[in-house]
């Protein structure tokens, strides 16, 4: 089911500017007993997105009652949210662009993350690299072309998901996923400040290990650093957290973190 603009239609202008240019932003929620989860956080991530992108969007209240309402009519499922700047004219400028779009749409969950959760992951280094631009570095924008190449290179392998590097060889995050990785009482994750998305997830398991025994790192590290971890769990609001078995020829034994996170990483809605 598609909204758009309020009305169910499956129709965007051809002059939109998510078409002509991927101008815009996007977040995916995950819909449990009908109620989407972490929303207040998905509409604080489009906010912060359209102003960081300077689309003058304001329709938040109604916003969060359609995500609200489609919720209702899916139970249990995926919401995705995208903001557009709208139709405006054949150039770069944005200046004709009054009016953002905000198109919602609902689809069925994905059936393998349970699996995934039970029984563990393989993880394979994508040879794509994500570009490092600290103007939207952390951004959910339209723009996704890194993770198409990734994800088309992924499924040449036998891989569950894949590692990404950006531009400069540091760890950065997965193709659908963020990371994080166990030494120890110490836990990393890739500093977002150059390239990657911030997710829902990586933010709520952020706060959970704040006031955890654990010690949190942001960091700019090599791929070395992962392989020689103790552990290591992606996330994203869908899966939510979901333990890596093997990297390459790293085969990880422990679930520590992710028996600490797994419980935790359900949403107060």
């Amino acid at each position: 089911m598609f909204l758009i603009n309020g009305t169910e239609q499956d129709s965007l202008a051809a002059n939109d500017r998510a078409v002509q240019f991927g101008d815009g932003c996007f977040t995916t929620a995950k819909i449990h007993n009908g109620s989407v989860e972490f929303l207040e956080m998905h509409l604080q991530r489009l906010e912060n997105t359209c102003r960081a992108l300077m689309i003058p969007f304001t329709d938040n209240a109604i916003l969060r009652q359609e995500m609200r309402e489609l919720a209702l009519h899916q139970r249990d499922g995926v919401l995705k949210v995208i903001i557009t700047r709208g139709s405006g004219g054949r150039g770069y400028s944005p200046s004709s662009c009054l009016l953002p779009s905000r198109i919602l749409s609902t689809s069925p969950a994905p059936a393998h993350y349970s699996r995934w959760q039970e029984e563990g992951i393989t993880l394979a280094l994508s040879p794509v690299q994500v570009g490092r631009n600290p103007l939207l570095a952390g951004l959910k924008h339209l723009n996704r072309l890194e993770q198409v190449l990734i994800r088309a290179h992924l499924e040449q392998t036998d891989a569950d998901e894949a590692l990404v590097l950006d531009s400069d060889g540091w760890v950065t995050e997965c193709c659908a996923a963020n990371v994080f990785w166990r030494a120890g009482d110490t836990v990393f994750t890739p500093r977002l400040d150059q390239a990657g998305v911030n997710g829902i997830m990586r933010q709520h398991c952020l706060a959970l290990l704040a006031q955890s025994r654990y010690r949190v790192v942001e960091v700019h590290a090599r791929i070395e650093a992962v392989r020689q971890a103790d552990e290591v769990c992606i996330c994203n609001a869908l899966m939510p957290i979901v333990p890596v078995n093997t990297f390459g020829d790293v085969r990880y034994l422990s679930h520590e973190l992710f028996e600490f996170l797994a419980p935790r990483c359900e949403s107060s809605v």
